[in-house]
């Protein structure tokens, strides 16, 4: 979900839509550089910030070919793990800002070298499109090959100076505008439904998988809320989620670790791309599927002059890749986060939730959600502790002089620069307790100020998308839907408990227990 994740828009308005059991209104060289000496040609870069920090040259290096990529990239996945990787050399170097090549490197990318942006002042420069651009650069150092996408380059690769970055943002503006009034009665037909199963499971096995329940869950709610569609009716039934997770493994394998001994995984998975002919009769399915389901999105297409075969991949990118894949990672982990928060932190959602709806006479409306200060601060504090789509890239346009807490560095145009985003809104000198949970740090005036360093959505929550930037065009409908996910879970039970196993894609998450409302 960044980057470019989750394209859609949401615009919600007034309109009721009435069912149990809550009424709804519905709206190649190595490269080494220390000290402080400030590089000569300084005048002609563009500076991010203001005059006062001291010119630092860019730490770190790339060490030799092969073999330096190799030694980071071991790092990364088997040695160290993310998180610990980028640690390691901020206090190896004194500097959130350094150079290192980030995998998968080997025969799938060319150049793995980058600039790592690592606390929350120098990363929004990844969102700049005058400074950085961003073709080709969604998965980072590397783009699956377009057989995956039906010979397409799908608008996630696509710079917004590209002449079909805004028609194809525009269609996803489109598609969400249509669907608005099944949103909130298709959230809930859908997770009740989840819910109730998960109730059976957890009685009979005395504990009950979350992961596994809620992908179907997740891709039934979007197929019906945009498309008016309900995948078990058509020829694909309940089969969408596994054929969606085996072709995003395909187009992200060079990314992930599936917990395989060393000596298997990163031959198979990091140095060579897997065929796509593999997954061809996989995505073909799908294919069909958003094609015979997407008869007003296609028309809107015509009209904004894009070819109907164009226009489904770009529709099932969107709805499979971009807000499948980041419900599938996003709601685990705010079950975790939420979970481990504990029954005091429950008890106070239940009591405000469903104080809310009671107020409003039974009814959930746009206003009501709006009133849940609580809520919407969990949902945020989710979105900040562990963003679904932790990685941002984007090319230097020109020289620039990039800034972080303590120094600035200048960064020659077409170099790679590259941001871990849990570590830019989890920075310690933006937020109190920075690697805390704290699910009331947005509540209130001073709460919302901090509001714009959330950057899950590859930009400021402050700030709107638009067909000009690349910031996800869905961010209000995520976050929409990620507070109903909440309420969802909070006007049915006081609290529940949890066990976290980990997970290629997000967390693994078992319900051990789920009290149901007593009040």
């Amino acid at each position: 979900m960044a980057s470019v994740s989750t394209p859609f828009p949401i615009s919600l308005h007034p309109k009721i839509v009435r069912s149990k059991p809550l009424k709804f209104r519905v709206l190649t060289r190595p490269i080494k550089a220390s000290g402080s000496e400030t590089p000569p040609d300084l005048a002609v870069a563009t500076r991010t910030g203001s005059k006062d920090l001291p010119i630092r040259n860019i730490p770190g290096n790339y060490g030799l070919p092969i073999v330096g990529p190799i030694k980071d990239r071991w790092d990364y996945f088997y040695d160290q793990g993310a998180e610990e990787f980028f640690k390691s050399r901020i206090r190896k170097y004194n500097s959130t800002v350094y150079r290192v090549n980030m995998p998968p490197g080997g025969f799938i990318a060319e150049n793995p070298q980058v600039v790592a942006l690592l606390d929350g002042k120098s990363f929004p420069v990844l969102f700049d499109v005058d400074k950085v651009e961003k073709k080709d650069l969604f998965t980072g150092t590397y783009m699956p090959s377009t057989d995956l996408t039906g010979g397409y380059r799908i608008l996630s690769y696509l710079d917004p100076s590209e002449p079909k970055h805004e028609k194809l943002k525009s269609l996803l503006f489109f598609l969400l505008k249509s669907s608005r009034n099944r949103i909130f009665p298709e959230f809930q037909a859908t997770y009740s439904e989840l819910f109730d199963s998960l109730e059976k499971e957890l009685s009979l096995k005395g504990k009950a998988d979350f992961g596994g329940s809620s992908d179907g869950t997740a891709f039934n709610f979007l197929a019906r809320a945009f498309y008016g569609t309900n995948p078990v009716d058509t020829k694909l039934k309940a089969d969408a989620p596994g054929l969606i997770t085996k072709w995003v493994l395909f187009n992200l394998h060079p990314l992930l670790s599936l917990g395989l001994p060393r000596i298997i995984e990163d031959p198979l998975l990091h140095t060579f791309s897997l065929p796509p002919a593999l997954v061809k009769s996989d995505y073909q399915r799908l294919y069909e599927f958003f094609f015979e389901s997407a008869g007003e999105i296609l028309v809107e297409a015509d009209k904004l002059g894009i070819s109907r075969e164009e226009a489904t991949h770009n529709l099932l990118f969107a709805t499979c890749f971009n807000t499948w894949g980041g419900m599938k990672i996003l709601f685990p982990n705010m079950v975790k986060r939420i979970g481990r928060a504990g029954h005091k932190v429950h008890n106070q959602l239940a009591e405000e939730i469903r104080s809310v709806i009671k107020s409003n006479g039974g009814e959930l409306t746009m206003g009501g959600i709006e009133k849940m200060e609580l809520t919407k601060s969990v949902v945020y504090e989710c979105l900040r502790f562990e963003p679904p789509v932790p990685a941002q890239y984007g090319r230097a346009k020109k020289d620039l002089v990039i800034e972080s807490h303590d120094a600035a560095f200048k960064v020659k145009a077409g170099e790679m620069l590259y941001g871990y985003q849990p570590l830019a809104t989890r920075d310690p000198k933006i937020f109190d307790r920075a690697d805390e949970f704290v699910p009331e740090r947005f509540v209130g005036e001073e709460g919302e100020k901090l509001l714009r360093h959330i950057l899950w959505s590859n930009g400021p929550e402050t700030e709107t998308p638009t067909v000009g930037n690349k910031q996800c065009a869905g961010k209000d409908f995520v976050v929409l839907v990620a507070r109903l996910f909440v309420i969802e879970i909070f006007r049915r039970y006081d609290s529940f408990d949890i066990e976290v196993a980990k997970s290629p894609l997000g967390s693994s998450v078992n319900f051990t227990s789920l009290r149901k409302a007593s009040f």
